[in-house]
């Protein structure tokens, strides 16, 4: 045995404050969308174990609108009345399926990694695919990430992606939730408008 054997030192504590910011700080600067990815990579960065707590998205929200007010102020609020006028404008393109506006273009934390996401409300997702169709937009298809969704397509526009998530109309009045349980926020085309008019 050695003569003076080394303590281990212990490890130091790490705060679900300090995840979320870090969590924070990949979404901002490394286009990280998913907040569940963003803070797996962020204990990990943190030398923390797989069974480490982790913080709410409500936590990590809130210290991605941090970093935004600190390091973005001079860029990201542009970027975002930018979105929010494509948003508009797609919507009033969509209207017939009821759309609403949803996700980080909404809330206000948006970047240049983020799509804007629309939730529409249409008799079947065919019936989305065959108007795009029609005006000779390209879509893509994407795996719903909501068991309630019919279909997600994504298609670009110069100004930004777009995901329009499908439900049926049934659903419209019913309240979504985000998978930590806090109600979705979504918009319609008008507060939409009034939102870009009186900002």
């Amino acid at each position: 045995m050695a003569r003076h054997e080394r303590a281990r030192a212990p490890r130091p504590s790490v705060s679900r404050t300090q995840i979320a910011s870090t969590a924070a700080r990949l979404m901002a600067q490394d286009g990280i969308t998913d907040m569940a990815q963003a803070k797996k990579k962020a204990a990990r960065q943190l030398g923390l174990p797989d069974n480490t707590p982790l913080p709410d998205n409500a936590e990590v929200e809130t210290e991605l609108r941090l970093y935004q007010a600190l390091y973005q102020s001079d860029t990201q609020p542009a970027l975002l009345r930018q979105l929010r006028a494509e948003a508009a404008r797609i919507m009033e393109f969509l209207a017939d399926f009821r759309p609403y506006l949803t996700g980080s273009v909404l809330e206000g934390t948006a970047s240049s990694f983020s799509s804007i996401d629309l939730m529409l409300f249409a008799d079947s997702a065919k019936e989305v695919e065959i108007f795009l169709l029609d005006r000779g937009m390209d879509f893509e298809h994407l795996e719903p990430r909501n068991d309630k969704a019919e279909a997600v397509l994504q298609l670009s526009t110069p100004a930004a992606e777009i995901k329009l998530i499908i439900f049926p109309p049934q659903l419209e009045r019913q309240t979504f939730k985000h998978r930590d349980g806090r109600p979705r926020e979504r918009m319609r085309l008008d507060a939409l408008q009034q939102m870009l008019e009186h900002p």
